[in-house]
């Protein structure tokens, strides 16, 4: 790699991309149309999904373990990261970058048009602006930052709640929406309603309203109000065109499991550059076939979900984190591990009734028309 790199956009994964390109020593020249946008959403994962080379600053919690609740309190024995987003943002520093506030308005090769008219010239093009606008089931989740006493009663001893369904089953004939908890440091907790995937998904009044039912009223105190609402498929991986490419979510890194992004972009960051700075196809490198194949699983895997009932739904987690911790992060967080993401749903397919059984084979033939090309895909053996 000779020459530049330029970075459409300035989010996570665009930052991070930068970031990690400076310290290898790469040109880079950054394009956001509001590049200093202070990050407000809440971002977490496991922990053995993070790179090492994170920065202390951009932790707001490590956890040992997290708790889940079908019908009955369970606990997951594996690591759990709750990001600082703030001291994310703060960490992923672009010092010795050209940091350029403009919109995009054309990409020619390597060569980006700007609204003011100017006209940037690399070697490489990045496309992280996120994808685009498109149909796609969605998550959805209205939350509240409270305090730790406050917290306290419905984290029932454990340090975070990664999801607790009990409860949140208003109205049987619409979607199920569970609680999440988990610490944000400085004696603050998030305590979210969320829905988990729906077309369409539980709106913002509704989950609040579910969300004041489960606490007997919503508290006094709140410091302030979260709201989600995001797609939980990103855009395809896109091939390799010209000497630009996309990554992030705007080249398939979002996981159509759980909708996040960040974990996976941070994860396969020094990947892209590495690739980058050999001289190898970026695309080719991250996207072999095998990923490919789990990630259009994965995809299968959420078709499926949305067509299970609320009770179907409890079921079907409560066998998915009976499971071992290894099987199930073979499902969550593996990208390449295509033979022990199908194991980990053949096992919740045994484990679960007869009915829900076809309900999750019906849904994980299909090809809805959201989740792209899924040709390929080995089928699940029920």
């Amino acid at each position: 790699m000779t020459g530049g790199v330029i970075v459409l956009g300035a989010g996570p994964a665009g930052r991070a991309l930068a970031h990690r390109l400076l310290a290898a020593a790469a040109p880079v020249t950054v394009v956001d149309l509001n590049p200093e946008r202070v990050w407000k959403s809440t971002f977490a994962c496991w922990t053995d999904e993070l790179p090492g080379w994170l920065a202390d600053s951009a932790f707001a919690a490590r956890l040992d373990r997290v708790g889940v609740a079908g019908t009955a309190l369970e606990e997951v024995d594996r690591g759990y990261t709750v990001l600082d987003t703030p001291g994310l943002q703060r960490s992923l520093t672009l010092d010795g970058a050209e940091v350029v506030a403009d919109r995009v308005v054309g990409i020619d090769g390597a060569r980006v048009h700007l609204k003011s008219g100017r006209v940037l010239d690399g070697d490489v093009v990045v496309d992280c602006r996120g994808a685009l606008p498109h149909p796609a089931p969605r998550q959805t989740a209205y939350g509240i930052v409270v305090d730790a006493a406050t917290a306290a009663p419905v984290l029932e001893g454990h340090e975070a709640m990664l999801m607790d369904w009990r409860g949140g089953i208003v109205d049987r004939r619409r979607l199920p929406s569970f609680l999440y908890v988990v610490p944000l440091g400085d004696d603050e907790y998030l305590l979210e309603e969320t829905c988990l995937a729906g077309m369409p998904a539980l709106d913002l009044d509704e989950l609040k309203r579910r969300l004041a039912t489960r606490l007997g009223g919503l508290p006094s105190g709140i410091r302030r109000v979260e709201y989600v609402n995001f797609p939980l498929t990103g855009s395809s991986p896109q091939p390799w065109r010209e000497s630009t490419f996309c990554f992030g979510a705007a080249g398939g890194f979002k996981n159509p499991t759980t909708g996040y992004s960040v974990a996976n972009s941070l994860m396969c960051v020094d990947r892209v550059v590495g690739a980058l700075a050999a001289g190898r196809d970026p695309i080719a490198e991250m996207w072999p076939a095998g990923v490919r194949a789990v990630h259009n699983l994965r995809l299968r895997g959420l078709s499926a979900l949305l067509r299970l009932s609320p009770t179907q739904t409890i079921a079907f987690f409560e066998a998915f984190f009976a499971m071992p911790v290894e099987a199930q992060r073979s499902y969550l967080s593996r990208r390449d591990d295509l033979t022990g993401v199908m194991a980990a749903m053949t096992r919740v397919i045994r484990a679960v009734d007869m009915r829900t059984r076809v309900t999750v084979a019906r849904g994980a033939m299909s090809a809805p028309e959201w989740a792209g090309d899924v040709s390929g895909t080995p089928p699940l053996h029920l």
